[in-house]
């Protein structure tokens, strides 16, 4: 497994953008939030030898709308922005998600480059050139694929974030290893959130990037295998927006782990995943992410919220469930009961 060409992972985050910057002769915009503004930026100096314009936008999931999108062109536009204008994008998922997709569109388009600061970012959102902000109370609803210029992935960034940020990217990578190999769990399994080692993580998050790159990278635009990417996101999206109705939000993370547990439930259901593996995974997990409850009276709704999920068609929900580790298909149809039986053994194991 290759890392993707337009990939580098490195501790010295600033040369490799300086590199980028040294040759740009345009004006250089920088989108990030309160929080990698003020903690991220400062590691890379070059942006503002190069006089980098900082385009401010509030951190959270609940401002990657068509809303802020405006605002990020207005800055752009109120500052000169033009064809020849280069974008960085400097922040977790949100940040890279809806910064490319701003990038994207504006002028018909300009160049952009990825500093992922977050584990889930880096392991995740910034690579694969996934592009969306949500809409009508609906994930990625709008959205297109682009891949953008450069990712700088640098285990730097991940010192400031707190150990919930940290667990919530560990979700993706627990995913990679169903989808590889029993081998890289192990890998996982080491590492510990609450002292982390970031050589170790440095090195998981290349292998996950790997991982991720060998899915997307035969299937760009999500036609086929690179569906199975999906694992655990088909529940544990419906799981998060729901979420946010409420007084107790969700991490991304944290609602793709519950989403594995009960897709993996499924998956012994229909393809006969080994219980002894599934039972490894839920443990894992229960052991690294705090409880949440899955009210039985809300079924009904996430089921609603899983029909209208982009990924499905003709009211058909589709899963990619797994026999093994490394051993997947894709466009699997299950009945309301079994994904009912899916929310409640999540429940019956004290998650």
């Amino acid at each position: 497994m290759n890392l993707p060409e337009n990939v580098v992972c490195t501790k010295n985050a600033d040369q490799e953008l300086k590199n980028i910057l040294d040759q740009h002769k345009g004006k250089v915009f920088v989108l990030a939030d309160e929080h990698t503004e003020a903690l991220c930026l400062p590691l890379l100096p070059s942006l503002a030898e190069k006089g980098a314009i900082v385009v401010r936008i509030q951190s959270g999931e609940e401002n990657k709308n068509l809303n802020t999108l405006q605002q990020i062109w207005m800055q752009m536009g109120d500052n000169g922005g033009d064809r020849k204008s280069l974008f960085v994008n400097l922040g977790g998922g949100v940040i890279g998600d809806m910064g490319g997709l701003a990038a994207s569109l504006f002028k018909r388009g300009i160049r952009f480059v990825n500093v992922p600061t977050t584990l889930l970012a880096q392991v995740d959102a910034s690579c694969g050139g996934k592009l969306a902000v949500d809409f009508n109370n609906l994930k990625n609803e709008i959205g297109l694929f682009r891949n953008p210029d450069k990712v700088i992935i640098s285990p730097e960034f991940l010192k400031s974030l707190p150990m919930e940020q940290i667990v919530s990217g560990m979700a993706e990578m627990i995913k990679h290893a169903v989808l590889y190999s029993e081998e890289y769990l192990d890998q996982i399994s080491e590492f510990d959130p609450k002292k982390p080692d970031y050589d170790l993580l440095a090195s998981l998050v290349e292998t996950s990037v790997r991982i991720k790159n060998d899915f997307a990278g035969k299937d760009p635009t999500e036609k086929g295998i690179r569906k199975m990417l999906n694992l655990g996101h088909t529940i544990g999206h419906a799981v998060e927006s729901y979420s946010f109705t409420t007084s107790t939000p969700l991490l991304h993370g944290e609602a793709v782990a519950i989403g594995i547990v009960s897709e993996l439930f499924l998956s012994n259901k229909i393809l006969h995943f080994p219980v002894q593996k599934m039972m490894r995974i839920t443990n894992l997990i229960a052991s690294t992410y705090k409880p949440y409850k899955i009210k039985y009276e809300t079924y009904d709704e996430l089921i609603a919220l899983m029909t209208h999920d982009k990924k499905n068609t003709d009211g058909m929900i589709n899963f990619s469930l797994m026999s093994d580790y490394g051993q997947f298909q894709i466009d699997q149809h299950c009945t309301k009961d079994d994904i009912y039986q899916s929310l409640s053994f999540y429940n019956q194991m004290n998650l």
